[in-house]
């Protein structure tokens, strides 16, 4: 009897895990790396020992680097890219056309053979034994002289050389604030792999993806330049440059360079950027977190960069209380790049003239610590995630603290989007960030799409459960990859909600909301869904007598209603185009969702009054 108990719950065991695959796994990696810059030549050298753990259930034949900076040479993926699509990146073309009618011009095209931008693997062994490899445009593949097993580690020693671009796109050097080095995506990285596979996506346009880990660097650079990134300072005072604690003696070495010794852990990045000319400016923040802020010393951004400092503060704290708790020690704002990008720890910040110029662009590249660098999930396939979320809580954020909440933040993001219906641009967001026909349809699909999908679920399931739905999404996906239905089943169990059908409506198709008022006589309404998505209906009837009463019609399909004060309906079927109730006294007017929360392409047909 026990032997046939054991069997059957042994059976019972293999059917269960089969049914569930197997539990969430996530690889990890330990860089140290010791790097030599020499900033005149724009090029450094460098080692890198990275210990790889395999926590997948799969062996592992092969292994893949990232060589960023390869892209930023002729005939390139990403130059032929700039050649080919319709609307390239105005940062990186040059117009050799008219204003009226541009012709644009790939600037990687033109790059001399001392302004491309390059990463070589020198040499590299694997547990101390030389393994092969080849590299492919912005890909190393190596070959793996023994596989590596499912929980075991591995070390990789490697030797590699690289230099920085001229500023293009991102990184580079001299950008157009004459910031000497952007250094983003500028050592040899080891890809992802998950539960998809291996995650080795040529750099041909913008996004970017890293394994959890953590980060041992030191950098050899000159000793005029400041540098400013990813990690805590391990020997301020042997630095200075602002880092030093002013209370004790600073011992700097001599020499031509400084020793950086920088100290990262559980991120999936690491970025810097040094200049000979930056104010370092230090804000301590209550919770003992410190700010850094690194600019040109330059008088034309000091006014912008000082006063940007306290509102970062707030900003920082609003995310705190609104997401959750920032979990490293410090974060840096840093001029340097192109416009703004998110980075582990910092972000790099374009510009800066005036206030105005920079605040929305900290405030969003601020709030993607949270949407990338904590909630790290895959920005190549699901770009509308972190940007989308980003965007969302960011105008939010922006508008409370530098607008008293007097706007409605997501007024902008509606119109850019029933624009790119309008105009027939829309593609679906499942489609990988590279490969949008056209920039303005990843701009406007990963930003503002992506922004609505929070101001959708804020309709369907109410305020409070979205925001309890964000908490609960970074309580329980923090320090993880987490995919499009986490963030779709953390909802459903705040709100006990089904919303399958939304995630797969308004992320996995290009179908639109449109939604009518057919026909009313006397005190019977009759409404159409007019376009493909369904959605749950918030109506607002003005009764003859003047009296006003809110009905909310749920979907069949939601098996749940949202927590409302109005008069709950039947629900309303996926099958039936039409609906039809009647109500309690005869009808003024009606109005389809007053507050203007749902994402419909047509509110002319949303209203009807008696005349």
């Amino acid at each position: 009897m026990n032997k046939l108990l054991t069997l059957i719950l042994s059976i019972t065991t293999i059917l269960v895990s089969a049914q569930n695959n197997v539990s969430y796994w996530q690889q990890h990696v330990a860089y140290k790396m010791d790097v030599d810059v020499d900033a005149e030549s724009f090029q450094y050298t460098g080692t890198q020992k990275l210990i790889y753990t395999n926590n997948s259930p799969d062996v592992l034949n092969k292994v893949f680097y990232h060589l960023y900076y390869n892209a930023f040479q002729p005939n390139s993926e990403m130059d032929a890219r700039l050649q080919a699509i319709a609307d390239p990146d105005r940062r990186m073309v040059n117009n050799i056309g008219t204003k009226e009618n541009p012709i644009y011009e790939s600037r990687i095209a033109k790059l001399k053979p001392n302004e491309i931008g390059y990463l070589k693997v020198l040499s590299l062994q694997q547990n101390n034994n030389e393994v092969k490899y080849v590299t492919e445009g912005t890909i190393l593949e190596v070959t793996l002289n023994s596989s590596i097993q499912p929980g075991e580690k591995v070390i990789f020693d490697m030797t590699f050389e690289g230099q920085l671009p001229v500023h293009i796109r991102r990184a580079g050097r001299n950008n157009e604030d004459g910031v000497a080095l952007s250094m983003a995506q500028w050592y040899p990285k080891m890809a992802e792999y998950d539960f998809e596979g291996w995650q080795a996506h040529t750099y041909i346009a913008r996004e970017f993806q890293g394994v959890w880990g953590d980060f041992d660097v030191t950098l050899h650079i000159d000793k005029n330049y400041t540098v400013g990134g990813t990690g805590d300072l391990q020997n301020p005072q042997e630095i200075g440059h602002g880092y030093e604690d002013k209370t004790q003696k600073v011992n700097i070495k001599k020499g031509k360079k400084l020793a950086w010794h920088f100290i990262a852990n559980n991120v999936h990045d690491f970025t810097w950027a040094a200049d000979p000319n930056y104010t370092h400016d230090v804000l301590k923040m209550d919770n003992g977190i410190s700010l850094h802020f690194l600019y040109k010393n330059d008088k034309k951004y000091a006014e912008a960069w000082k006063e940007i400092q306290p509102h970062t503060e707030k900003a920082m704290n609003y995310y705190n209380e609104n997401i959750g708790a920032y979990p490293w020690k410090q974060y840096s704002v840093i001029q340097g790049g192109d416009g703004g990008m998110e980075y582990a720890m910092c972000t790099l910040v374009a510009g800066g003239e005036t206030f105005n110029s920079i605040a929305g662009t900290v405030f969003h590249e601020l709030a993607h610590t949270w949407f990338q660098q904590i909630l790290a999930n895959n920005e190549s396939k699901h770009s509308w995630m972190d940007e989308g979320f980003t965007s969302y809580i960011s105008s939010i954020a922006s508008n409370k603290i530098l607008r008293g909440g007097d706007e409605n933040p997501s007024a902008k993001s509606y119109g850019g989007y029933f624009n790119s219906v309008k105009n027939g641009i829309q593609e679906s967001l499942t489609t990988h960030a590279d490969r949008f026909n056209t920039n303005a349809a990843f701009g406007i699909g990963s930003y503002t799409k992506g922004s609505m999908f929070l101001t959708q679920l804020n309709y369907i399931i109410g305020e409070e459960n979205v925001k309890n739905t964000i908490k609960k999404y970074f309580e329980d996906f923090k320090f993880k990859h987490p995919t499009p239905n986490d963030i779709m089943r953390t909802a459903e169990k705040v709100s006990g909600i089904q919303l399958g059908w939304f995630l797969n409506e308004w992320i996995e198709t290009t179908h639109t909301i449109d939604y009518a008022i057919t026909k009313v006589v006397d005190n019977t309404i009759t409404l159409a869904r007019v376009g493909q998505i369904p959605m749950p209906i918030d109506l607002i009837v003005t009764y003859m007598d003047g009296t006003i009463e809110n009905f909310n019609i749920p979907l069949r399909m939601m098996r749940a209603e949202k927590p409302t004060t109005a008069t709950i309906l039947k629900d309303w079927t996926w099958a039936h185009p039409t609906y039809t109730f009647s109500t309690s006294k005869e009808i003024k007017a009606v109005e389809i969702d007053p507050s203007q929360l749902m994402a419909d392409i047509d509110r002319e047909n949303n209203t009807f009054e008696k005349e």
